[in-house]
């Protein structure tokens, strides 16, 4: 079974300074029938203007990916890390007991185009963490790979939780399969471009619902980029 989330049905909120895509309910948007899929709490979709950005605030107990598409995005967090998120890479950071951080872009004529993502724990109270690695979809088109994951389960990243986050790029005319375990569920995240999922079209910033499939077959006739959940 797909069932398919829409980009233009996503909560949408412009404040000027960011202009956000929320999949499921988010800060002011709320919606009953969006809440999660599985684990997976927040997929927000966030443009954020040059010389702008997101103040110190805290997170406690939520896995958070963010995963840049263009600009780059400066964080900072109590940790002590102080890292620039750059296409190409990914951040993890568990929040655990909690955390707090800022985001800013700190170009003053490039917009930043990112997708943050988070993951509810296995367990509350873990230790606050943090990683970033570089992803480098694109020196390996047509392929998905596993950004992060459960300790030991191969992932660039770790997560605590029962799942495994993929990326891919499709060069035009390209298919990637994925097999499902029986009782896994998974979520595709359209980033960029155009996709089919089992013969369903998606469009640049749809997201799919997947349960009861034991197969995906991931096509592009034109290219695209997507992130990929697989979970319990």
């Amino acid at each position: 079974m797909i069932t398919v989330r829409k980009s233009k049905d996503r909560g949408h909120v412009d404040h000027g300074w960011l202009d956000a895509r929320h999949t499921f309910s988010f800060g002011a948007y709320h919606d009953p029938a969006h809440m999660h899929f599985r684990s997976l709490r927040v997929m927000n979709e966030d443009r954020v203007q040059p010389g702008q950005g997101f103040g110190t605030h805290p997170h406690r107990d939520m896995e958070i990916l963010t995963y840049v598409l263009s600009g780059e995005l400066s964080h900072k967090d109590s940790m002590g890390h102080s890292r620039a998120i750059k296409p190409g890479e990914v951040q993890c950071m568990t929040a655990g007991t909690g955390i707090t951080h800022s985001e800013f872009n700190a170009s003053q004529t490039e917009p930043v185009h990112l997708y943050q993502v988070w993951i509810i724990p296995e367990r509350r109270g873990l230790t606050p963490a943090y990683d970033q690695k570089s992803v480098s979809i694109a020196d390996e088109p047509n392929t998905l790979k596993l950004i992060a994951s459960r300790p030991g389960e191969g992932g660039l990243l770790t997560i605590n939780q029962d799942a495994k986050v993929y990326a891919a790029a499709l060069e035009p005319g390209a298919q990637i399969n994925h097999a499902l375990a029986p009782e896994r569920h998974a979520w595709l995240q359209v980033v960029r471009g155009e996709l089919t999922l089992n013969g369903v079209t998606l469009q640049e910033g749809d997201g799919a619902a997947i349960s009861q499939e034991l197969s995906l077959q991931i096509a592009s006739d034109q290219g695209g980029e997507l992130l990929l959940f697989d979970l319990a």
